[in-house]
């Protein structure tokens, strides 16, 4: 079981796939923080042990200098989170199905100016209390603050509201900017850089799946945990969609996860 050396707790809505990964990603940093850190899935909550505390995470996160790693490459380019953390951003560039189907910003969008936005917003106190991944608020361009900015769409809570046909109007097509959550979408793109979703099948195009786990685990185990791969009868698989959220069929948008039975499954 878990011992008094946590010092770490932020709630999670394990079915909002946004939130499991930036779980995922808030472990990565902990344990470039602080090696020995661990973390697991328990209460409705994400815990990290022997690891420095959450405000400490967050102040080297936002104060960090992002750096776009490929100039010619506005909408795509690697990023790289430097030291403490050293951490190169560039799952996107997989080149296989499986990375380009979880790649949900396309067009016109630039993940380069939208992980500053979100870095950036997070520099607010609410984000470093363990309700981080529910604070909401409209971001803004770092380097030209009148300028709104709309997040990747990680966050499970936009998808269903994305389409034109569920709202009755085009958003995107209308340049509408709406309410983000900085952190959970930062921390995903963070997150799948390790921890990646398993393809559901051939058979089910943009389908994954993922697993919590309840024991307390480093980072280096987490790949093997989300896939399944790890000993964990307490462990829960979950499936979502990355769907398309525009009728051109190339913005797409996470959508929640359904708790997977046995049943489900096969």
């Amino acid at each position: 079981m878990p011992d008094s050396t946590t010092t770490t707790r932020v709630q999670a809505d394990v079915t909002n796939p946004a939130h499991y990964f930036a779980c995922c990603a808030l472990l990565e940093l902990a344990s470039r923080l602080a090696p020995e850190s661990e973390g697991w899935f328990e209460d409705g909550a994400f815990h990290i042990a022997k690891s420095p505390a959450l405000p400490e995470i967050i102040r080297k996160l936002t104060s960090a200098s992002l750096v776009m790693l490929d100039l010619t490459d506005g909408t795509a380019s690697p990023i790289r989170i430097p030291e403490p953390f050293g951490l190169r951003l560039d799952w996107w560039k997989g080149g296989d199905r499986a990375s380009s189907d979880l790649k949900v910003w396309a067009g016109t969008m630039e993940s380069f100016r939208i992980a500053k936005a979100m870095q950036a917003a997070m520099l607010k106190p609410e984000f470093s209390t363990e309700h981080l991944l529910n604070a909401s608020m409209v971001a803004y361009d770092p380097d030209d603050p009148v300028k709104k900015v709309e997040p990747f769409y990680f966050d499970a809570r936009r998808g269903p509201n994305a389409h034109s046909r569920d709202v009755g109007f085009a958003p995107n097509d209308l340049g509408m900017t709406t309410i983000a959550s900085p952190a959970a979408e930062l921390l995903c793109l963070i997150g799948l850089q390790r921890v990646r979703p398993v393809p559901a099948g051939k058979d089910k195009p943009r389908l994954y799946d993922y697993r919590t786990w309840s024991r307390p685990i480093p980072a280096l185990l987490a790949p093997i945990a989300a896939a399944g791969l790890l000993s964990d009868p307490c462990a829960k698989r979950y499936r979502f969609e990355s769907w398309y959220r525009t009728g051109q069929r190339k913005h797409k948008a996470f959508l929640s996860a359904q708790l997977q039975t046995t049943t489900d499954i096969l």
